[in-house]
């Protein structure tokens, strides 16, 4: 049986936790961004597809090429933050199955079935993202997730050399600047949207 965290470890992942559209100057070097690979490739996803690609925009170029392809205030909060990633997501996920998943053929299961790859891929890669958010908030930094943007325009820009990959969602990445911060917005009780069956 693992440990339960202790109160501050689940205020970092959640309790104090906020999405941020405003960075410090602080940058987030390359180090860090492997170290975030290396905590959320360890969350589970069903029979191990790890369907997401990442890609991380850290140059000015990048983060030129990816606003072009956001709307609203989205372009502007792609340049300014020190990294914004993309969580992609591989509907070809199922020919790493043997590697990632050798115990049977889990291949079979999608091979010719592209409706249940690309939802699989979906949801899969959604985890992986999520993920991805908590092992930045592990970390010490801030995210601001996002989905103000034009997917068919991402994947020309960024996957057109693998046309499996289709953009699923964005988030920057930084150390926030909490005097950018609005009051909190609700959380509701359990009894609004839950019941035990």
């Amino acid at each position: 049986m693992m440990a339960k965290l202790d109160d501050q470890a689940l205020d970092t992942l959640f309790r104090s936790a906020r999405t941020f559209n405003h960075y410090t100057d602080r940058p987030v070097d390359d180090a860090t961004l492997h170290a975030i690979w290396d905590l959320l490739k360890w969350g589970p996803t069903s029979a191990n597809q790890l369907p997401a690609r990442i890609v991380w925009c850290t140059s000015p170029e990048a983060k030129d090429k990816l606003a072009a392809c956001a709307s609203g205030t989205n372009p502007d909060k792609i340049r300014a933050a020190p990294v914004t990633a993309i969580i992609g997501m591989d509907t070809e996920f199922h020919e790493h199955l043997p590697e990632l998943f050798p115990h049977t053929d889990a291949k079979s299961w999608f091979d010719g079935n592209a409706e249940l790859r690309q939802a699989s891929a979906f949801r899969n890669s959604s985890l992986q993202g999520a993920y991805l958010i908590l092992a930045a908030r592990a970390l010490g930094l801030d995210t601001g997730p996002m989905s103000g943007f034009d997917a068919g325009a991402v994947d020309k820009a960024f996957f057109a050399d693998m046309p499996s990959v289709h953009a699923n969602f964005i988030t920057t990445l930084g150390y926030g600047d909490t005097a950018s911060l609005h009051p909190r917005s609700p959380r509701p009780d359990f009894a609004k949207f839950n019941r035990i069956a």
